[in-house]
C-alpha cells in the first residue's frame, strides 16, 4: 500500500512539475524506465517489477528536486536527493531485500544521467530524445484549468493582457481626487 502511495504522489509531482505541458515527454520516461526495467528483470529473473519502476520515478523526481526538504517516517527530515537511499535503507532493515529498490535507482539514475545531468551539466551530447510518435500521441499543451477549474496563472495573465487597452496603458477608470465626494 505504501508502494502506491508513492508512486501516486511522485509521479503526480513529475507530471505536474518538471514534466508540465509535456506529456510526451513524461511518458517517454516511463517507457524508458519500464523497458530498462524489464530488460534488468529478464537478465535477473524477476517475477515482480512494480517496486523498480516506482523507485526510478522517485529517484527522477527526488534529483529533479533535490534540495526540497521531505519528510519521512516518524517525522525525519532530509533533502529529496537523499529519498531514493532513505528508502532503499529503511527497506533493508525491514525486509532484509533491496535489489527491487537499487534496480529502480539506478535505472532512474540512468535515465536522469543521460536526459539531464550530461547534456546539461557535463555539455555533453544528449543522447535521450522523446520520438516524434509521442509528441503526436500526447500533444504539449499549455493552459487548461488547475483546481476547482480556476484558470492557471499563466491563463489569467493571458486573459489580463487581452482585456488592456493598446499602447501599454492601463484602464484604470476615471478615478477621483482624494479629499472630493
Amino acid at each position: 500500500m505504501v508502494n502506491l502511495y508513492f508512486l501516486y504522489q511522485y509521479s503526480t509531482r513529475l507530471e505536474t512539475g518538471a514534466f508540465d505541458g509535456r506529456p510526451a515527454d513524461y511518458m517517454f520516461m516511463l517507457l524508458f524506465n519500464w523497458i530498462c526495467i524489464v530488460i534488468t528483470g529478464l537478465i535477473m529473473d524477476m517475477q515482480l517489477l512494480m517496486i523498480p519502476l516506482i523507485m526510478s520515478v522517485l529517484y527522477v523526481w527526488a534529483q529533479l528536486n533535490r534540495d526540497m526538504i521531505v519528510s519521512f517516517w516518524f517525522g525525519t527530515r532530509f533533502k529529496a536527493c537523499y529519498l531514493p537511499w532513505v528508502i532503499l535503507g529503511f527497506n533493508f532493515i525491514i525486509g532484509g531485500v533491496i535489489i527491487n529498490e537499487l534496480i529502480g535507482n539506478l535505472v532512474g539514475h540512468l535515465y536522469f544521467f543521460l536526459m539531464f545531468k550530461y547534456p546539461l551539466d557535463l555539455g555533453g551530447r544528449s543522447f535521450l530524445h522523446t520520438p516524434e510518435f509521442l509528441y503526436r500521441l500526447f500533444p504539449s499543451r499549455r493552459g487548461g484549468v488547475s483546481g476547482f477549474g480556476v484558470p492557471p496563472p499563466s491563463m489569467r495573465r493571458a486573459a489580463d493582457d487581452q482585456d488592456r487597452p493598446a499602447g501599454g496603458r492601463h484602464n484604470w477608470g476615471q478615478g477621483f481626487r482624494l479629499g472630493d465626494q
